[in-house]
């Protein structure tokens, strides 16, 4: 076992992880961070999807060991009360069904608003593959994706 420092929604938090633990667990079991979720334990569903320096990754095939200094955004960083334009529009779209994808729905499409603010479908279709919805959802996961879009450009393009 180690004992490795994590950046994890801003905060630094000290785990510690033998060398083949994944970052999933450690901020399930470790750190209580349960909104990312277990799905299929090999990096294909998205459901533990989490944000690393920005960019979408799979926490159940990253190791915790050796990330210190990265920023690590879970579903817990966003917006407490779902003011971010995604949780908004993923609202008002009323996006989730059973739910469980939804973290890592939500944080691939933050990210992917990030780097393209107006995306077309094909974008948005691109940026969510690896992102499954066991309940079917995307009609309504692309039209919040644009709904978002439109939300951040009312804000000058912050988050």
């Amino acid at each position: 076992m180690s004992k490795v420092t994590l950046k994890v929604n801003g905060e630094e938090r000290m785990v510690e992880v033998t060398s083949e633990t994944p970052l999933l667990w450690a901020l399930r079991d470790t750190l209580n961070l349960v909104g990312t979720k277990y799905g299929c334990g090999i990096g294909l569903c998205g459901s533990c999807t989490v944000l690393l320096d920005g960019e979408p990754v799979r926490s159940c095939t990253m190791p915790a060991e050796g990330l210190e200094g990265m920023e690590i955004t879970t579903i817990e960083g966003f917006h407490p009360e779902g003011g971010h334009p995604v949780q908004r529009a993923w609202n008002e779209e009323d996006v989730a069904q059973c739910g469980y994808c939804q973290g890592g729905q939500i944080l691939s499409a933050a990210a992917l608003l990030d780097k393209n603010p107006d995306p077309d479908d094909q974008a948005i279709d691109q940026a969510m593959t690896g992102n499954i919805c066991r309940c079917g959802t995307y009609p309504r996961i692309r039209k919040a994706v644009k709904l978002a879009a439109h939300y951040k450009a009312e804000q000058g393009g912050e988050s």
